[in-house]
């Protein structure tokens, strides 16, 4: 393509090198390959069920980490916006109908005391038409009281993040998402020193706001758990992204200007990388409950910690010992068969390989971020799922793919996705250092050929939008993976407002 003047200004602007674009060009161009799948990760094979004994070797590691010092940070990423979570409720106000004909409307009516906005919203229709949500129900005013919740009128729901809804009721209050995850960090992300580092990864429209929020609250929640808040926060940058192409390859544009889109949230790889801390738990935004729901939460979380850490352990001693010769043959073997056994890397060649290459395989797999993903069993919640899959190099490993690079069209791919059994929840502990305490350069360890097309419309014009290889899909494809089952009880997400009424959110 032929880049103007005005392009290369807004590429500066933007910190996108020219052949960035021509990369992401071609990419929109071309397509994205599908992955060769071995089988889906099942329990056995390449998923962890845990046991008693695992369990409590797992939490000693946690508390032992923290008491010796260890640095924990939690990260959510939180910039999603509300809009989706009230599609329903958008529908019904911009619809002819004037009272609800589904059942998801008629439920969300019927139950509408037991969302944790009530009292809020309650106040709010008594204040602008003088009477409350209930006299409204009874007049049949089921309009006026839906956009109360999501207009600027009101609530604004509709058009503020999820961080900042209020999902659950406390004593007699409410609280926000945002603030349930400053509560949960506070149960096992607590370091020794009682502080608590929490990461949010915010829209820049609504950082103001967030960052109101979170000073109102951390010091009550501070007394109330014992700990002090150190609370950080940065937005997707600009350099991540993505330009979006017509339907027949060529850059889209809106007055002359290429036209540029967030690159979904892969690109949070970028702010992953910018942060400092033996481990990073990461967790999405609306999948938190209510102190009272919590445990099970809690619990595994300091699980899944703990498993990180010993495993984080191990690859560190091996790592010290490859780094300094090579090792003799009986411990080459230990190593080989802990890749193989537990972190699940397979068809590795080393049987034809000398002690010498051997060895520098093994460095080149072990010296890698890791990561210890919870997988839920699979009951009808969307979501990616966990497979064994075949990298560039011949090897087998475990990654986490979306059903999008998958050929539904390959008929051994389709029967295989038929007998998978657990799907991704977004829970997981990464250590991002190596075993000299330094930070690895994450992007490096992003496999580029695993991003996305989608078609979107952008007013009234078809377009192609370029997504980047997912946060946990291929932005992580090429660190050491480790997969354990956690129950269901512990990811409650809340997709759409009626979401809430689940007995978790209660």
């Amino acid at each position: 393509m032929k880049i103007e003047e005005k392009d290369l200004e807004l590429l500066a602007e933007k910190g996108i090198s020219e052949e960035k674009l021509e990369e992401q060009l071609k990419m929109l161009s071309e397509g994205f390959p599908f992955l060769r799948l071995e089988a889906p990760a099942t329990i056995g094979k390449g998923i962890t069920e845990v046991t008693p004994e695992m369990e409590a070797t797992a939490a000693k590691c946690w508390e032992d980490f923290l008491n010796a010092g260890g640095t924990v940070m939690k990260m959510v990423p939180a910039s999603g916006a509300a809009s989706r979570m009230f599609k329903d409720i958008f529908s019904f106000v911009s619809g002819k109908k004037d009272k609800p004909d589904n059942d998801f409307m008629k439920k969300f009516f019927d139950e509408i005391q037991n969302f944790a906005f009530y009292p809020k919203l309650n106040f709010l229709c008594v204040s602008l038409y003088g009477k409350s949500v209930e006299s409204l129900i009874k007049e049949k005013k089921y309009k006026e009281i839906a956009e109360v919740l999501i207009e600027q009128i009101g609530l604004n729901y509709g058009h503020l993040p999820k961080a900042l809804l209020y999902f659950h009721k406390t004593y007699g209050a409410a609280r926000t998402a945002i603030e349930e995850h400053l509560a949960e960090g506070a149960q096992y992300a607590a370091g020794k020193k009682r502080k608590v580092k929490v990461h949010f990864t915010v829209s820049p429209e609504h950082l103001p706001l967030v960052e109101m929020k979170v000073e109102e609250v951390k010091g009550f929640l501070g007394n109330l758990y014992d700990v002090e808040y150190d609370v950080t926060y940065s937005i997707q940058k600009p350099s991540t992204d993505t330009v979006a192409a017509n339907l027949d390859g060529t850059p889209y544009r809106e007055d002359g200007k290429l036209f540029f889109r967030p690159g979904g949230h892969g690109a949070l790889i970028e702010n992953l990388n910018d942060l400092d801390a033996d481990v990073i738990f990461i967790k999405n935004i609306d999948n938190v409950v209510p102190d009272a729901q919590r445990d099970s939460t809690v619990r595994y979380k300091k699980i899944l910690g703990g498993i990180l850490v010993a495993t984080k352990q191990k690859i560190d001693e091996y790592c010290r010992l490859l780094d300094k010769d090579t090792p003799s043959e009986e411990k080459m073997e230990e190593i080989i068969k802990f890749l193989r056994n537990v972190l699940c890397i397979t068809n590795d060649a080393t049987d034809s390989m000398s002690s010498e290459e051997k060895a520098k395989y093994a460095f080149s797999k072990l010296n890698r971020p890791v990561r210890v993903c919870g997988m839920v069993k699979n009951e009808g919640e969307p979501g990616g799922g966990p497979w064994l899959v075949y990298n560039s190099d011949g090897t087998v490993s475990p990654q986490i793919l979306e059903s999008t690079q998958i050929d539904m069209n390959d008929k051994h791919s389709s029967e295989m996705l038929k007998t998978s059994t657990h799907f991704n929840p977004v829970d997981l502990a990464v250590a991002t250092k190596n075993f000299k305490g330094e930070k690895f350069n994450l992007p490096e360890y992003v496999d580029k050929a695993t991003g996305f097309i989608s078609e979107k419309s952008r007013e009234g014009v078809e377009i192609k939008a370029l997504e980047l290889p997912g946060l946990w899909n291929g932005a992580m494809s090429n660190w050491n993976t480790i997969f354990v089952e956690v129950p269901a009880d512990t990811f409650n997400p809340v997709k759409t407002v009626n979401d809430l009424l689940r007995p978790a959110h209660q």
